[in-house]
């Protein structure tokens, strides 16, 4: 099954794509975003390539369990989302994820913290699922 991850951000979304088949994740890409104005063609175009089956969505969380006050933009983006393409949608707990982000980023030199840290979104589920 193909997955696609969204790490939902105001300036940047990080993009990352799976495979169940191999139990793999890659940084797809970086989707800027312009005072919460989304490319939504730019979305489109890249769902209708990829072809999930399965979207995952960053959940943000406060330390406690709790909502983020970002988690009312997340839910606007998700609903359009589900405007644009059918596919089943999942959140995931996506605290910390920029955190190691930024330490793989470190490790391998690379500036993509947004399109890793949707690419640890969908090693969370993996690992979940297994």
């Amino acid at each position: 099954m193909q997955i696609v991850a969204f790490d939902y951000g105001e300036k940047k979304i990080g993009v990352a794509v799976g495979q169940t088949e191999t139990n793999t994740s890659s940084p797809l890409q970086i989707i800027f975003s312009n005072n919460d104005q989304v490319s939504w063609n730019e979305i489109s175009v890249l769902l209708d390539e990829w072809k999930p089956e399965l979207i995952i969505i960053g959940k943000p969380l406060n330390m406690d369990g709790t909502d983020s006050e970002i988690m009312k933009k997340v839910e606007t983006f998700v609903k359009h989302l589900k405007t644009i393409y059918d596919a089943q949608y999942e959140y995931i707990d996506e605290r910390l994820t920029t955190f190691e982000a930024k330490e793989i980023l470190i490790e391998n030199k690379s500036d993509i913290v947004d399109a890793n840290a949707a690419k640890i979104l969908i090693d969370s589920w993996f690992n979940k699922e297994l």
